[in-house]
């Protein structure tokens, strides 16, 4: 944390399950058939979209999300400028329903076009154009809206929807257990390819410098649910990890604890964790506990040794006689 192309490509289309024609029935690259749900935590400041598809690298194409002004899922026969776009409309004031006007009113083929729009204000519509192939259509309440065409029914979004509103924890938890609702319940009617999510909040990308919180994509994969799952944990992990450490740095050891000793309680088996939580609880001061965290760090993974004997951060520990027990100086 702290630190000859034209013989592939033949070669590819040779080989590749999926090779050009995106997927079995697909017109072409801008079919972008998919279910989708874009949604708003207002209390922690939180916007997400998540996807799935018979389609490759959905995630390249559906999600887009700003910090403090909203989230967009652009599908079927994508507009990919709805994304930038209805969030510059909605940065400027818009309402969702407003937003998705404006988009539609020069858009050539108004028909053909599905997507969702939340605000970060709670705000959200849904759009499904008449020519969107069926079944195709979507749910809105407040912070959230849901979609999706070539579905096996209804009762996707219908499910979708059960398992956001029920579902207890984060938004990204419930952006995924809605995701998979949709898929048990027939989701894509012609099967699975990719899945991905996109949750931003404020500062919360990596050093603080972005708002990516959560971005995590499966391309192709024959159950991509369960590998969105397992990168998801790893995500979470990371997101407050980042969170931890991006306090630790602007002087607020106090404030990033908490955050530090979640991450552990995500990770317990992974040793750079561990270490920050060594230098995190130390300058928080508490030494007993660093001296825990580091001696856990250590056992996991002894390489960290060298990197602890001249640590900075562990400065005040290194005179000590367990500290350099754990050490091997």
């Amino acid at each position: 944390m702290r630190r000859h192309y034209q013989s592939i490509l033949l070669l590819l289309l040779v080989v590749s399950p999926h090779p050009l024609t995106l997927s079995a029935g697909q017109d072409g690259p801008t079919e972008v058939q998919t279910f989708s749900i874009v949604a708003v935590d207002e209390s922690t400041g939180e916007l997400g979209v998540a996807v799935a598809s018979r389609f490759f690298a959905v995630g390249s194409v559906v999600p887009w999300a700003e910090a403090g002004v909203g989230a967009v899922a652009t599908q079927s026969f994508a507009n990919t400028s709805f994304g930038w776009r209805g969030l510059a409309l909605l940065k400027q004031g818009n309402t969702a329903a407003e937003a998705a006007s404006l988009l539609l009113g020069d858009d050539p083929e108004p028909t053909r076009r599905q997507f969702g729009i939340v605000s970060a204000s709670g705000d959200a519509y849904s759009y499904t154009g008449e020519d969107c192939v069926p079944w195709a259509g979507g749910r809105i309440g407040e912070g959230y809206a849901i979609q999706g065409n070539i579905l096996t029914g209804e009762s996707v979004v219908v499910e979708m929807e059960r398992e956001f509103l029920s579902h207890p924890g984060t938004l990204a938890e419930k952006l995924y257990a809605s995701l998979v609702a949709g898929d048990e319940a027939g989701g894509d009617s012609r099967g699975k390819q990719s899945a991905a999510m996109l949750v931003v909040k404020q500062g919360a990308g990596y050093g603080g410098y972005t708002d990516r919180a959560i971005d995590i994509r499966v391309d192709d994969d024959p159950e991509p649910f369960i590998e969105l799952g397992r990168l998801l944990q790893y995500a979470m992990m990371n997101y407050s990890w980042n969170e931890a450490w991006t306090l630790f740095k602007a002087g607020d050891a106090v404030a990033s604890l908490p955050l530090m000793e979640q991450t552990a309680h995500i990770a317990p088996e992974n040793p750079e964790v561990w270490y920050d939580l060594a230098v995190i609880r130390l300058a928080a001061g508490s030494r007993r506990d660093a001296l825990q965290a580091l001696e856990r760090a250590l056992s996991l993974n002894p390489g960290l040794r060298r990197q602890a004997r001249g640590d900075s951060d562990l400065s005040s520990l290194q005179g000590e006689n367990r500290f350099k027990e754990l050490t091997g100086e």
